[in-house]
């Protein structure tokens, strides 16, 4: 290799060494994009209504304002209530817990048997358990309150800076691209844009679903705390798979413990009839069209973010796949797999004798449908042009 490859080569595993120590913060400007990107959606919708941009984003800012103020007045005292009384009721519970077992013990046959205490918490506190992992891993991101504090501070200010001015930031980006594809580029961020918007709009929709259906059905079964175990319930549906998983466990821990423990079972059975619902028919209601993501590909992308960068990659994990997927598919697919010609690779001829050049017996028996109608638009004006915000 020459000099030059050489350092070419340096420069781009330096930069990949950089970007993977400052992953953190990379991914708390992607949550400050996807705020701003959300943010202006409503700013757009009020410009189309004639009013001017300076004007629509002081409207906008106000009304969110109003809305998370009326939030926190209205819901939250009542959730961390209600949340406060769910603790001390599972913590009465493991006090309770041996006395609980041995009562158990009495109605099993003789030659079986709980696990003592002490080899259940040794078990549980060994170094090698799983399920110390598991709460080290859950309650990590809630270890310093400050830390969180100033990461969410960053993100709000990001947020508006972005919105401030989004045609700054997106040439900025452009920038850093070979002229020739800059356009091209720029018709891929707005395909990204389109389906975080859609994205958004969907999990929210689903969201207030799940927590309308599980308090309506908590309240109907006379489960105490039915507020924070519905808002819960609405919060987790944002991490897909897990989090509708987690839900169940609280009000079916408060079922339990209640003076008739039988009703955990209508308990798990209605919140399985409601995932069923959101899977079945609510999810590809809303978002077929939005964001078509195969099961297994939203869980490797799960295990994926949340390996990289911990629990909150596995809150981020879906949008980051919706952004991931639409590189993939527009940029390696079409633009680098698709134009590959086996002229250039003399080596292959002989073993695709039999197949045309021209054709792609793959593609000719299944083709995948478009992520979105606008992905075949380009932008108009220069490629070297100010790009539109």
């Amino acid at each position: 290799m020459k000099l030059g490859e050489w350092i070419g080569l340096i420069s781009i595993l330096a930069t990949f060494y950089i970007l993977w120590h400052i992953r953190a913060i990379l991914l708390l400007v992607f949550m400050a994009m996807v705020v701003a990107i959300a943010l202006n959606s409503l700013v757009r919708r009020l410009q189309k209504t004639g009013l001017p941009r300076r004007f629509a984003i002081p409207t906008v800012l106000t009304i969110s304002s109003l809305v998370i103020t009326l939030f926190f007045l209205g819901v939250v005292p009542p959730f961390v209530e209600q949340f406060s009384l769910l603790i001390e009721l599972i913590i009465n519970a493991i006090r309770d817990l041996p006395d609980t077992v041995a009562q158990l013990e009495t109605y099993l046959p003789g030659q079986l048997r709980f696990p003592e205490l002490d080899e259940f918490l040794n078990w549980a506190t060994s170094p090698d358990s799983a399920v110390l992992d598991v709460f080290n891993n859950f309650f990590s991101v809630f270890n310093s309150s400050l830390r969180v504090l100033l990461q969410a501070l960053l993100v709000l200010i990001l947020s508006l800076m972005f919105l401030g001015n989004p045609s700054v930031y997106r040439n900025s980006m452009l920038r850093l691209l070979p002229s020739f594809y800059r356009r091209r580029a720029d018709g891929i961020l707005q395909d990204c844009e389109i389906s975080l918007c859609n994205w958004m709009g969907g999990i929210v929709l689903n969201s207030v679903f799940i927590f309308s259906l599980s308090f309506i059905g908590l309240w109907i079964l006379g489960v105490k705390l039915v507020l924070a175990h519905a808002l819960i319930a609405g919060v987790l549906n944002f991490i897909p798979n897990v989090g509708p998983s987690l839900s169940v466990i609280f009000p079916a821990t408060v079922a339990l413990l209640s003076p008739t423990p039988l009703t955990i079972i209508p308990v798990i059975v209605w919140y399985v009839i409601i995932q069923q619902i959101e899977s079945y028919w609510l999810t590809p209601t809303v978002m077929a069209r939005q964001i078509s993501l195969p099961p297994a590909f939203t869980l490797i992308a799960q295990i994926c973010f949340a390996t990289i960068f911990g629990f909150l990659g596995l809150v981020l994990a879906l949008p980051l796949a919706v952004v991931a997927k639409i590189w993939l598919q527009e940029f390696l697919v079409k633009d680098i797999l698709d134009q590959w010609k086996i002229s250039s690779f003399t080596g292959w001829q002989t073993a695709l004798d039999g197949v045309p050049n021209d054709t792609d017996p793959l593609l000719e028996k299944t083709e995948s449908p478009p992520i979105l109608e606008s992905s075949t638009s380009e932008p108009s004006g220069p490629i070297d042009g100010p790009i539109s915000g």
